[in-house]
């Protein structure tokens, strides 16, 4: 199992079994509680290369309150997609920096938000919200880890390759097996792409793109 992509073959679709195939495909059974951190490791590295649709996540959580400002972004957030206020018609909320907010938006005026900008792990409005609206936020969110309690998310039953060369590519420098590395980083790296790459094409599968003008028609 250790000397071949693809030599070895079972069903990977739990962290339980994962693991199993981490133990064969390194042929150790002495790691027993180190394959956790390297998978762990290993979804720490994909979760900084993807963006793709089974890490898109709606959120309404966030209401505003009239002079409140900053509102903490929800858990497992990594980047902003869209994000609204749900009025009729809809009020788009357009990203500045937080440079840009200081400026136009530092003082304690209040109406309704336009735009926001991301701080830490907050995320602010301008200018401060004069009532309370409900929002909607559109963001990529990190996948679930995995553990005895979350045994299984979408990235390990789509992609059962990534978790575990990812877990691969982590495991030997601790094993002391440099010369592995550069396998495992390419068929991780291989893996990653192409399910970037595939998600890239599906979004634009079906009809051509238009251009369209600041109002919404082609």
């Amino acid at each position: 199992c250790k000397y071949a992509i693809g030599s070895c073959l079972m069903a990977i679709g739990t962290f339980a079994q994962l693991k199993t195939a981490a133990a064969n495909w390194l042929d150790r059974s002495d790691l027993t509680d180190r394959i956790p951190e390297f998978i762990t490791l290993a979804e720490a590295r994909f979760n900084r290369n993807l963006r793709i649709r089974d890490m898109e996540t709606v959120s309404t959580a966030i209401s505003t309150t009239a002079g409140t400002r900053n509102y903490s972004l929800p858990t497992g957030f990594v980047q902003m997609k869209e994000f609204h206020l749900s009025t009729d018609p809809i009020t788009p909320l357009s990203y500045i920096t937080p440079e840009m907010m200081s400026r136009l938006w530092a003082g304690s005026a209040k109406a309704k938000p336009q735009v926001f900008t991301i701080i830490a792990d907050n995320v602010r409005l301008g200018p401060n919200p004069d009532a309370t609206y409900t929002t909607s936020m559109l963001y990529y969110k990190t996948f679930t880890a995995l553990s005895d309690s979350a045994t299984t998310n979408d990235m390990l039953t789509n992609n059962p390759d990534v978790y575990l060369y990812g877990t691969l590519l982590e495991a030997e420098p601790f094993l002391g097996n440099d010369q592995r590395v550069p396998l495992w980083l390419a068929a991780f790296q291989k893996a990653v792409d192409d399910i970037q790459n595939q998600d890239n094409k599906d979004r634009h599968s079906g009809s051509q793109l238009r251009v369209m003008n600041t109002g919404g028609y082609p």
